[in-house]
């Protein structure tokens, strides 16, 4: 099973992107993903039900939330109302061992995200920060990805001895589905996915051409 671990829609500020325009590019076009999860910015879309529209288009969508700290940005799966009171996801200026504390205290998984992209991914920072404890997973694969950043994400990964996943980052609808994480076990829900992410049973993918 394939998923698209990285997305953005309309609710992002910087998203263009409608989430059932993104089904049906999916199927116009046979992108291989079986769904997506949508990571807006610095917040969690409580409000928004897509179970309606996944199941209409065949699709799995999951809901997560991309925020910011020190070391660059960060996914968050597994979110929970007591996890979005346990530090200020609409900061930028988050502590990553915060936001990996409290994952971990609430059941959730964080996983660094485009790291060899200056500025906002994790190994731009480790050179003065160090290498952060708790990572486990990074993002490897990411289609929003330029000259050798993906590179430097897969060499830091295996130097470190992360896993990786892959996410499109799209921010419109035609870049969906450019990278995935292929999972061992079926995955209908979030709790599916964390606990997949927690078995480490899966592998980063790319369909960039």
């Amino acid at each position: 099973m394939i998923l698209d671990l990285h997305t953005h829609s309309i609710k992002s500020d910087d998203g263009r992107a409608k989430v059932e325009n993104y089904c049906q590019w999916i199927r116009a076009r046979n992108i291989p993903i079986d769904g997506f999860v949508l990571t807006e910015h610095r917040q969690f879309d409580f409000e928004s039900d897509y179970r309606a529209l996944a199941e209409e288009n065949g699709l799995v969508i999951l809901k997560a939330s991309e925020v910011e700290t020190e070391y660059g940005h960060v996914l968050v799966y597994g979110v929970t109302e007591a996890l979005t009171q346990a530090f200020d996801f609409s900061s930028i200026n988050n502590a990553l061992k915060d936001v990996l504390q409290a994952a971990n205290d609430h059941g959730a998984v964080a996983v660094p995200c485009h790291p060899g992209r200056p500025k906002v991914g994790m190994f731009a920072h480790t050179a003065d920060l160090g290498i952060p404890e708790g990572v486990t997973i990074v993002e490897t694969y990411n289609g929003g990805s330029r000259d050798d950043e993906d590179q430097i994400a897969q060499r830091g990964a295996e130097q470190q001895g992360y896993r990786g996943i892959g996410g499109s980052d799209s921010h419109i609808v035609s870049h969906v589905g450019r990278c995935g994480t292929e999972f061992s076990d079926p995955i209908q829900t979030m709790d599916d996915l964390v606990a997949a992410l927690k078995s480490g049973r899966f592998k980063a993918l790319t369909f960039k051409t």
